[in-house]
């Protein structure tokens, strides 16, 4: 392990990791304490992960902030204004959170490359060592769970239906 390598990967994994959990929690300093508490664990296991660093930071970042947003109750930032438009966006938030966390391992890694680290599925492929084809099929089966979950009808926020 050479501290010289995460040096030079710092900067490109820190705003992955800061791009994730903003997006996962909508809150720039919970963000910024999950991109950091992943950029702490990713040294501590650089020799290790080093090979296969993107996919990895992007995963415990994922994970780190869905932990967050589990132990903030969750809530979403804003929440509690009188604004229907933010009530709205705060359940939305908080289901697909809840929806992706129910995502097998794979389809969940694919999901956060993708849409969350906004990767090309040929970028995701050769993250995760597979093929673009294996990328565009988890895509696919990811994408459906995630619209049958946040289904209006389907809908649910801490074991309760929303409306």
């Amino acid at each position: 392990m050479t501290a010289a390598d995460f040096d030079e990967r710092f900067g490109e994994l820190s705003a992955l990791s800061y791009q994730v959990a903003f997006r996962i929690l909508g809150d720039r300093a919970d963000a910024q304490d999950v991109a950091q508490e992943a950029l702490a664990r990713a040294y501590a296991r650089w020799g290790r992960v080093r090979d296969h660093a993107v996919p990895w930071v992007v995963r415990v970042s994922a994970n780190l902030a869905i932990g967050v947003w589990r132990c903030r109750g969750r809530t979403v930032p804003g929440a509690g204004r009188d604004s229907d438009d933010h009530a709205a966006a705060a359940l939305e938030r908080v289901a697909l959170v809840g929806a992706l966390a129910r995502l097998p391992r794979r389809q969940r890694q694919v999901v956060a490359l993708r849409f969350l680290a906004d990767r090309s599925e040929a970028a995701v492929a050769a993250e995760l060592g597979c093929s673009v084809g294996t990328v565009k099929q988890h895509t696919h089966r990811a994408l459906a769970a995630l619209r049958r979950a946040l289904e209006p009808g389907e809908l649910e926020v801490d074991g309760v239906g929303a409306p």
